[in-house]
């Protein structure tokens, strides 16, 4: 199921203000598509006639589309609109999963640009976190229309697609409710955890904490936690191998989301599974292996995710990606289900991967982006292809006007993905969707995420 793209708005973009790292910068518009998604338009002052047009993270979770996101988005990566692009956002039209319909809503994006500025020089799509699988997925549906889109640019990306990206915050869950017992309690109705929470569960992100903390003690200082609590959160960050700084996060996704995934999109149905994971590194691996609760996938869910989210490979435009090596939250084995998809597609001559010794998901060195940008700007322009020692080797001259440091490993490569996630059955191969799947599941009706 393809999410339709809209026209643009019969308004037009409005003038409004830019994020005061912007003022006196560039104009700054706002609207809705034609399918009610908001977006964020920038056009600096100094234009150099390209485009970026950005892809966000998530996703979000609230019912309508929320005009903050695209602003916000804007003034995080600024640096874009310093470096002389025109930059647009789309804050997409609902909130919850939806990979596809995000997709529709950053191509829209796209053109009612074109239709209010004229047709730029060069487009770009960047995606960030989620936002670099909707991006990736970008450049596979729209990226084949000749002038559409130019380059492709993913940073810190969860570019291992829906159907086995999100398998160890499946594992967190199943884990997490061994050891706490807790999430739900056994004197609460009680429901199947891939589910990540009741539909009609009134719990709250301060809920969830507080029961994480009742377990594990997390927020606690080491010496303050009961030794079950502190034996509770070893167990659970060595056999899922999830940071600690980002356990909370990673247990609300699998608790929120994954709530959202199939109740609200997959209509109760399971994408998700566990059967023949063998879960290692605990005190006790034999009881948790023969404790752990076990399910196993709806077949239609798990054809619909992976419709919806994976990714092909078969892309036709140069792709340069960044990514942390210590990214808590996507971790850097995506990019080696990146390659492995592209390389299954025999498109892997079209990427480029960057990494630096850097420990944030949300953020990296604005030297970087500005380095990236320019590396894939030129890489387009020139049709020669950089290395990821030529990219390090050029950030010290954006380093000088950004001031935020270059962190660059050129030699770095990533463990496989099966390194770090135990793969499912079936699930060594890539890409995970191929492109002759993904062409006989269009047909199907009703198939994928409806927007």
């Amino acid at each position: 199921m393809a999410a339709a793209v809209s026209p643009a708005h019969a308004a037009g973009p409005t003038p409004g203000d830019c994020p005061p790292v912007l003022a006196e910068k560039a104009t700054c518009y706002s609207g809705r598509d034609g399918n009610g998604a908001a977006y964020t338009i920038a056009v600096p002052r100094r234009w150099n006639g390209s485009l970026v047009v950005h892809a966000h993270g998530g996703p979000d979770l609230g019912a309508a589309s929320d005009p903050a996101r695209s602003a916000d988005d804007l003034a995080r990566w600024a640096v874009m609109v310093d470096e002389g692009y025109a930059w647009a956002g789309s804050s997409y039209r609902r909130g919850g999963y939806g990979t596809r319909m995000a997709a529709a809503d950053t191509e829209s994006v796209r053109r009612l640009f074109v239709s209010s500025f004229g047709r730029p020089k060069r487009t770009y799509v960047h995606g960030q976190s989620w936002g670099g699988n909707v991006a990736a997925k970008v450049a596979e549906v729209y990226g084949t229309k000749r002038g559409a889109y130019d380059g492709v640019l993913l940073t810190n990306g969860v570019l291992g697609g829906g159907s086995r990206g999100y398998d160890y915050r499946v594992d967190l869950r199943a884990v997490y409710q061994y050891y706490c017992r807790n999430h739900p309690r056994p004197t609460e109705p009680q429901y199947p955890l891939w589910q990540g929470l009741r539909a009609d569960s009134t719990m709250t992100a301060a809920g969830l904490r507080a029961r994480l903390q009742e377990c594990t003690g997390l927020a606690s200082a080491p010496e303050d936690r009961t030794p079950l609590q502190q034996r509770n959160l070893d167990d659970i960050l060595a056999v899922t191998r999830v940071p600690e700084r980002t356990l909370e996060s990673h247990l609300r996704f699998a608790t929120f989301t994954f709530r959202d995934l199939v109740s609200e999109r997959l209509g109760g149905r399971n994408p998700f599974g566990n059967e023949g994971v063998r879960y290692t590194g605990s005190h006790d691996d034999e009881a948790l292996n023969a404790g752990v609760e076990r399910f196993s996938p709806d077949p239609t869910a798990r054809r619909d995710l992976s419709y919806d989210s994976d990714l092909t490979g078969k892309v036709s435009l140069p792709v340069l990606t960044l990514h942390a090596i210590d990214d808590p939250t996507a971790f850097v084995e995506h990019e080696w289900a990146y390659r492995a998809t592209l390389r299954g597609a025999g498109r892997d001559g079209r990427l480029v991967q960057t990494f630096t010794r850097e420990s944030e998901h949300s953020g990296l060195s604005t030297s970087e982006y500005a380095t990236s940008l320019a590396a894939l700007d030129t890489w387009v322009r020139t049709g020669e292809k950089p290395t990821p020692r030529q990219i390090a080797a050029s950030c010290a001259a954006h380093d000088r006007v950004h001031g935020t440091g270059c962190f660059y490993d050129p030699g770095f490569r990533p463990a496989p993905y099966a390194s770090r996630v135990a793969p499912r059955p079936g699930g060594l191969s890539w890409p995970a969707m191929t492109a002759a799947q993904e062409k006989a599941w269009s047909r199907v009706d009703g198939v994928g995420i409806a927007p």
